[in-house]
């Protein structure tokens, strides 16, 4: 990724989750998104994200208790498995962060993004090797051949459409993904020089 910037981007800092190299409080906001599950020691991670924002940390991830989608429930149920397993809990992010606020971010239909569930009202896009290249939860998959040609063969028989027919007239779909939010404990006070 750091090889993709181009030379006028901002400068970037090469660090790992559990050990970032900058002081207490060196910025405003702490973003993550879908990278939580890719950490080896997410409380570690979470904490040190906690302490170098002054203001908040923001993350987007997936609620491991979340149905999932048609995807993963139909065709792949072991990505499902392996998701629930190491995407960070609701509570481990309340332990890590304090209080936070969780928002249901649900995904529009023409989602550009190449995330797990951005494709779910265009099954075809997953047969795509580009697509799944960008998609960390199959390089997670020893064999995949099988559970493609069965999308491949419901698509060509309309059985997938049969099967998911309502998901044409939504604009979004909620499949788990949540926005977390907490406030740094001294964000609200007035002066903010607390630690």
């Amino acid at each position: 990724m750091l090889r993709q910037r181009p030379a006028s981007a901002a400068p970037a800092v090469r660090a790992v989750a559990e050990a970032l190299p900058f002081h207490d409080r060196a910025f405003d906001v702490v973003l993550a998104i879908l990278t939580v599950h890719h950490w080896d020691d997410q409380r570690r991670g979470l904490e040190e994200c906690a302490r170098v924002a002054q203001d908040r940390v923001v993350i987007l991830t997936w609620d491991p208790d979340a149905e999932g989608f048609w995807l993963v429930r139909d065709y792949f149920p072991d990505i499902l498995a392996i998701d629930r397993r190491i995407f960070p809990s609701m509570e481990l992010l309340r332990a890590a962060l304090g209080p936070i606020e969780v928002q249901p971010l649900p995904i529009p239909r023409d989602c550009a993004d190449g995330f797990l569930g951005a494709y779910w009202l265009r099954p075809e896009a997953y047969l795509n090797e580009d697509v799944r290249a960008g998609i960390s939860a199959f390089s997670r998959l020893a064999n995949i051949d099988p559970q493609l040609e069965r999308l491949e063969h419901d698509l060509e028989s309309g059985a997938w459409e049969r099967r998911n027919a309502e998901l044409r007239h939504r604009a979004e779909l909620d499949m788990g993904y949540r926005l977390v939010m907490a406030k740094h404990r001294c964000a609200e006070l007035p002066n903010k020089r607390c630690s």
